[in-house]
């Protein structure tokens, strides 16, 4: 039996025990108990939730074990430091688990506890700015839904952990129990698109409708060329007028911001996809894969043919 435990801390996102319906039923996919949950905090008895529910716990110290260590966010990572005995603990019963998982801002205390270092890691597309700045030595991918760098995983926020909780169950049981787990809590097996896919758009802040329908619009004809005219029709605004409303409330021109949400949509194709770089720089709106080429430098640093790669190791 793959004992999974929970360590859950005061104020633990509640949304984070919705990932124990995947493992509750790949066992009754597999026809027996082949997972068993429990739920663990420092120092035992009864924690409370972001939601103001309470649940009952074992104590977690540095001789507990489980299988998979399921490390589960707060609302605020950023609010107070992990206690240095959950740190020391973790990093105690990790190095005996098999897996050790941070779910949504739970990659934080995993960063905290050193276990990040050198890795790839992904959080909650609010904070993983934050991550990077704090942590350095992690190398933070924000727009991925989980990643997988065993024995680490870590998942974005909220709903995507019920996507890597799916991805344990491929990676213990295959792909056919995998599936039928999905059909039967009506989610995809493989969800496509990353973070980004509305985290983009969120992160420009537009104040007003018009500027948040420009955006969308923008979004969804990225292979068009996109000019201020187009865009300004798009906010029922004269081009000169959007301009200026445009800049003032997303703190960037219209060309700048387009270029993030192509680069970003240029990103996902060529993570999840094998098209070639010309056609994906033409799906997204770039001049040809060198135009391509430069943005990418601009936004990650690296070129396009780099994170097909990282991606493909990660899956």
């Amino acid at each position: 039996m793959h004992k999974i435990g929970y360590v859950l801390p005061a104020g633990f996102q509640v949304m984070a025990l919705a990932t124990q319906a995947v493992f509750e039923f790949a066992n009754l996919v597999a026809g027996e108990p082949f997972y068993e949950v429990t739920c663990h905090s420092m120092p035992g008895g009864s924690v409370e939730a972001s939601l103001g529910t309470v649940l009952q716990t074992r104590p977690f110290t540095a001789r507990s074990t489980a299988d998979t260590w399921m490390v589960v966010g707060v609302i605020d990572p950023l609010a107070t430091p992990s206690p240095s005995d959950l740190l020391h603990a973790l990093r105690k019963c990790s190095a005996r688990a098999r897996r050790t998982v941070g779910l949504c801002t739970g990659a934080f205390v995993l960063a905290e506890a050193g276990l990040l270092a050198g890795r790839r890691a992904t959080t909650h597309w609010a904070y993983a700015d934050a991550l990077q700045q704090r942590h350095p030595d992690v190398q933070v991918e924000p727009d991925r839904i989980f990643i997988a760098d065993d024995p680490i995983w870590t998942s974005a926020g909220m709903t995507a952990e019920l996507d890597l909780a799916l991805g344990l169950v491929e990676k213990d049981l295959g792909d056919d129990v995998a599936r039928s787990v999905a059909h039967r809590l009506v989610m995809h097996q493989r969800r496509s698109g990353g973070q980004s896919q509305h985290s983009e758009i969120l992160n420009l802040a537009p104040r007003s409708d018009r500027i948040a329908r420009a955006l969308e619009h923008a979004r969804s004809h990225l292979a068009q060329p996109l000019g201020v005219e187009e865009l300004a029709a798009a906010a029922n605004l004269s081009p000169r007028q959007f301009s200026r409303v445009f800049t003032a409330e997303t703190g960037q021109s219209p060309a700048k911001a387009v270029e993030r949400l192509r680069v970003e949509a240029a990103r996902l194709m060529i993570e999840r996809s094998r098209h070639p770089l010309e056609v994906v720089a033409r799906e997204t709106g770039f001049r040809d894969r060198r135009h391509l080429r430069e943005a990418f430098m601009r936004g990650f640093g690296k070129p396009p043919q780099s994170l097909r790669r990282d991606a493909r190791l990660g899956s």
